[in-house]
C-alpha cells in the first residue's frame, strides 16, 4: 500500500507528520474530503539566532517570522516558513543604516551590502535634482537608498561652477554669492525638500567663499522643512562653535559628519562642544568611521593651499587610481588631472576615541568606482564589530549595534516616517536584517584594494528577501527609495 508523508519546514528542520497508510479504495473514498496541507505561516523564518534589538534591548535566542516584507513574529518556539535560514551561532540584528554613502550605484552597493548595510544615504553632498535621483534608481537596488538636497550642488548651479566630480570646487566653491543668488539657492533646497529629500547636505569645507551667514540662511530652509542639516564643516573648534551657533539661531537640527576626520587633534574638544550643545537642549549629532585615513577629490577646495605645504606633507597623500604615495611633483600632476586621493595621518588613538564615544553613529563616507576606492566602503561596520567590539572590547556589542541601526534611524525619522520601521527588530518593523558571526566578523579591504568584502556576514536580508546568501550576492533587488513625503 502507498504511504503519504506530510512534511513541512519548521525552523530549519523537517517536521514529520504521522505516516498515513490508505488503501486505494480508501483513497478514492476520501478523495472528496481530502485537503492539501496548510501553507507555512511565514514567507521566511530566521531560526535559532541570537536576536538583538537596540530599541527594546532584547538579546536572546529567538525565531523570527517574516511575512510580506515585515517582521510578523518573534518567538522562542519554532516557526514554520517557506524558506528557513538557520542562524544558530550568529547574531540577528536590524540591517545596518549608513547615513554617509556616496557610492549610490551597483558597484558600491555590492560591497556595502556584504558589510551588512541594508539602507544607504547620500546626505553630505546630496543632489540638486531629488526627483531625478530617485527616478534613476526606481527599478530596484540591492539595498534601500535615499538622498538629501545639497547646498554644494545648488551653489554650483547658481554660481555657474564648471566643476565635476564628487566634491568639486571652482567658481562656486570659492566665490561669494549675491542676495539674488542666495535666494536662488534657497529655492533649489526648498524644491528638493518638496520632492522628498531626507535631509539637507552641506560642505563648508568645500565652499570656502560661503560665509557663515549663508549657512545660517540655508539652515533655516532645513528647519522649515523639518529636516536635519548634515555638514562637512571647515576649520577648527572655533568653526564648530560657529556652526553650532548658526544652527541654533536657525532652529535647525545639526549633524556633524565624520567627526574623526574634521576634528583631527581637537577631537576631544569637538566631542565636548557637541555634548555641551546637547546638554543645553540643542539637537546636535555626529558620526565616525573606523579608519585613520580619509578620501576626497584632489581638485577640491580642501587643497587650494597645496603649494605652501612642506615636502613631507605630500607623502601623506595616496592616489587612489595608482596606489602611489605622492610627492610635490606628482601631486601637482594629479591635481591638474583630477581624481581621488586618500589622506593618511590620524592616529589609531584618535580613531578609537571617535568610535567609542557614545555620541558617534557609525557611517562610512565611502564609494567604489571602477574597482577603486577606500576600504571604508567595504569594511566600516565589520571593522567596528571585529576590531573594537570583539578584539579590543572597547565597545559593547549592543552599543555598537545601536550606533549602526537605531540612532541613524532616529536621526531621520522626524522628517521621514518610513525610518520608524528601520533600525529595530520588533513585530511590525521592516524585515531588514544583518546576520553575522560575532567570532569571525572582520573587515578585509585595504587601501590598495578596497574591493575585498568583509568576512563573517553570511546573510543580509532587505524587505524580507535574501540579498546576501551564504556570503554571495543574489539576484534579488528589493531595495526601494526611502523618502519624505512628496508635495
Amino acid at each position: 500500500m502507498p504511504k503519504i508523508t506530510l512534511s513541512r519546514r519548521r525552523s530549519g528542520r523537517p517536521f514529520r507528520g504521522a505516516a498515513v497508510a490508505l488503501s486505494i479504495g480508501g483513497m478514492l473514498g476520501l478523495a472528496g474530503c481530502a485537503s492539501p496541507p496548510p501553507a507555512p505561516a511565514f514567507d521566511l523564518v530566521i531560526a535559532n539566532g541570537r536576536v538583538m534589538d537596540p530599541e527594546s534591548r532584547l538579546d536572546a535566542i529567538r525565531n523570527v517570522g517574516v511575512r510580506d516584507g515585515k517582521i510578523a513574529a518573534i518567538s522562542d518556539t519554532a516557526l514554520e516558513g517557506t524558506k528557513v535560514v538557520d542562524a544558530a551561532g550568529h547574531v540577528v540584528a536590524p540591517g545596518f543604516i549608513d547615513l554617509h554613502e556616496h557610492g549610490q550605484q551597483e558597484e558600491s552597493y555590492t560591497m556595502m551590502v556584504r558589510d551588512g548595510v541594508t539602507s544607504a544615504f547620500e546626505i553630505e553632498v546630496g543632489t540638486g535634482d531629488v526627483a531625478a535621483w530617485y527616478e534613476a534608481r526606481a527599478a530596484g537596488q540591492i539595498v534601500n537608498y535615499g538622498v538629501a538636497v545639497g547646498h554644494i550642488p545648488a551653489r554650483m548651479k547658481v554660481l555657474d561652477d564648471p566643476g565635476r566630480g564628487l566634491l568639486p570646487a571652482g567658481v562656486g566653491g570659492s566665490g561669494g554669492a549675491t542676495e539674488a543668488q542666495m535666494a536662488e539657492m534657497e529655492a533649489i533646497l526648498k524644491q528638493g525638500l518638496a520632492k522628498g529629500a531626507v535631509a539637507v547636505g552641506f560642505g563648508s569645507a568645500y565652499t570656502p567663499g560661503a560665509p557663515m551667514a549663508e549657512f545660517e540662511r540655508m539652515f533655516r530652509v532645513a528647519a522649515a522643512g523639518n529636516a536635519s542639516a548634515h555638514i562637512h564643516m571647515r576649520g577648527d573648534i572655533t568653526g564648530l562653535n560657529e556652526t553650532i551657533a548658526a544652527a541654533k539661531a536657525a532652529g535647525a537640527a545639526l549633524h556633524i559628519v565624520h567627526v574623526n576626520s574634521v576634528a583631527g587633534d581637537e577631537l576631544e574638544q569637538f566631542l565636548g562642544a557637541i555634548q555641551a550643545a546637547r546638554d543645553a537642549g540643542q539637537d546636535v549629532t555626529t558620526e565616525a568611521y573606523p579608519y585613520g585615513a580619509g578620501m576626497t577629490e584632489i581638485q577640491s577646495a580642501l587643497f587650494d593651499d597645496w603649494k605652501t605645504w612642506p615636502d613631507e606633507r605630500f607623502t601623506l597623500h595616496q592616489l587612489v587610481r595608482t596606489g602611489e604615495r605622492l610627492t610635490r611633483a606628482s601631486f601637482a600632476k594629479a591635481r591638474a588631472e583630477g581624481g581621488t586621493i586618500i589622506i593618511h595621518g590620524r592616529s589609531e588613538a584618535q580613531t578609537r576615541a571617535a568610535i567609542v564615544s557614545p555620541l558617534s553613529m557609525i557611517a562610512s563616507d565611502g564609494f567604489i568606482e571602477n574597482g577603486k576606492g577606500h576600504p571604508r566602503t567595504s569594511g566600516t561596520f565589520a571593522k567596528v564589530l571585529g576590531t573594537y567590539v570583539r578584539d579590543e572590547q572597547a565597545l559593547g556589542l549592543m552599543e555598537a549595534l545601536t550606533r549602526m541601526t537605531l540612532m541613524p534611524a532616529q536621526r531621520l525619522e522626524r522628517r521621514v516616517p518610513m525610518m520608524s520601521g528601520k533600525g529595530r527588530l520588533k513585530v511590525g518593523a521592516d524585515a531588514d536584517f544583518t546576520i553575522f558571526d560575532p567570532e569571525t566578523v572582520i573587515d578585509r579591504a585595504t587601501y590598495e584594494d578596497a574591493t575585498i568584502p568583509s568576512a563573517g556576514i553570511p546573510y543580509v536580508i532587505v524587505g524580507g528577501e535574501l540579498v546576501v546568501d551564504g556570503g554571495r550576492i543574489t539576484n534579488a533587488r528589493p531595495g526601494r527609495g526611502i523618502r519624505a513625503a512628496v508635495r
